[in-house]
């Protein structure tokens, strides 16, 4: 069960956005595994892709259109991941292209594709076309749920939220969804996430907000160190909001507008972790008083993925042992370890240099054994803080995994 998460509810509607979702039958059992966005003209778009070097078909064909014009609509389909498979999997993502846009009327180039599911299989393409009118008839602004659903893979859960802030007199609305619960360690953004808004921005400003917000939420997750072929992240500003246009950096409606999209991309990488495969526990590891940024993500990221640790949450087992391990293989130069401290929740475990004079095996227990923990390490050697979320690794993600196929 994921942890701490509920069903989304009432999501806000986007000016300038309509969505639909159907069932293609890539699945064996029939739920809806095609989505459809549709993105209105003038619209600002930001992207950024997963880099890894087999990165799939669609994720190439998404980076070449986008050189050339603006997107018109992003189809996506879950159940495939369209990746491994050379020319084909490029043919087949282009051709379900060309049948949507002979039926909208729109150029190629102006579609988006997106996959997400098991790598190394084609793409069921006559089963997309068939679907795709449908898609089309469906479309209406208020299907933003059933859009989440539809991108699943083994995800439990949708992953979906909206906000509204007020930018002078007027409301701005933000709703975003996302999917992702295994293969996540993203290396810009996370499995599939597509966030949109009405606000009147410049490009650089979108491009500026993506970067910050990406950085501070989808690039601070882990469940299994394991980066997808797949990820895609899609940025909208829809420019239908009655209000000037957010063309300066430094403007206090910049501030706002930034803070509103990254709240969003925070809740939503927290939900990835919330729902990953497996996971009991829902970890924060936060890293204090680094020389710079890269010694406390280093810190954090060989903790969150050490597999003795990861079991040891699994298992509610205070084993300090494992953790001081961990750290001790981080990228940190010249560290001096009697002035590293470490806390689960409010139990210190480890102080100068020995496991700490306060600390019981009861208490460390005791947090050990909540679903929700914060693990800090304070390494004292400079100014620098930083946070990432991680789950446990159970009996459940081995065999999730190890049936994925089946």
């Amino acid at each position: 069960m994921p942890i701490g998460l509920e069903q989304p509810k009432s999501l806000l509607n986007i000016k300038g956005i309509r969505l639909s979702a159907c069932s293609a039958g890539i699945y064996d059992k029939k739920r809806d595994d095609l989505a459809l966005i549709e993105i209105c003209k003038d619209s600002i778009v930001t992207t950024a892709f997963t880099k890894n070097i087999f990165c799939a078909a669609p994720v190439k064909i998404s980076k070449n259109n986008l050189t050339k014009t603006s997107p018109l609509y992003c189809l996506i389909n879950s159940g495939n991941a369209n990746a491994g498979t050379g020319k084909t999997g490029l043919s087949n993502a282009k051709a379900i292209c060309k049948e949507l846009a002979n039926i909208v009327s729109c150029s190629e180039d102006e579609i988006l594709p997106f996959s997400t599911g098991v790598i190394g299989e084609d793409l069921p393409v006559e089963k997309i076309k068939k679907t795709i009118p449908d898609l089309i008839k469906k479309l209406s602004d208020d299907s933003w749920l059933s859009a989440a659903k539809a991108i699943m893979t083994t995800d439990t859960i949708p992953k979906a939220i909206s906000d509204q802030i007020k930018i002078g007199d007027t409301t701005i609305n933000i709703t975003g969804i996302t999917k992702g619960s295994g293969m996540i360690k993203p290396n810009m953004a996370t499995m599939l996430s597509f966030i949109a808004t009405d606000a009147r921005v410049t490009k650089d400003v979108l491009e500026r907000i993506k970067l910050n917000a990406l950085s501070k939420s989808f690039n601070r997750i882990t469940v299994d160190g394991d980066t997808s072929t797949n990820d895609s992240f899609i940025l909208i500003a829809t420019s239908k909001a009655k209000t000037p246009i957010i063309d300066k950096l430094d403007s206090n409606e910049f501030l706002i507008l930034e803070n509103a999209i990254m709240n969003i991309c925070k809740k939503l990488a927290q939900a990835i972790v919330r729902d990953g495969e497996g996971a009991n526990k829902f970890i924060s590891i936060q890293v204090d008083g680094g020389a710079n940024e890269s010694e406390c993500l280093s810190a954090a990221y060989t903790i969150a993925e050490s597999p003795l640790v990861k079991t040891a949450f699994t298992a509610s087992d205070p084993n300090w042992g494992r953790i001081i391990a961990a750290l001790g293989n981080a990228n940190i130069p010249n560290i001096d370890t009697k002035k590293i401290r470490i806390h689960i929740n409010d139990v210190c475990i480890f102080d100068d240099d020995k496991r700490s004079d306060t600390y019981s095996e009861e208490s460390g227990q005791r947090e050990m054994s909540k679903e929700e923990i914060i693990l800090k390490v304070e390494l004292n050697r400079g100014d620098y803080s930083e946070e990432i979320w991680t789950t446990d690794l159970s009996h459940d993600y081995i065999k999730i995994n190890a049936e994925y196929r089946s």
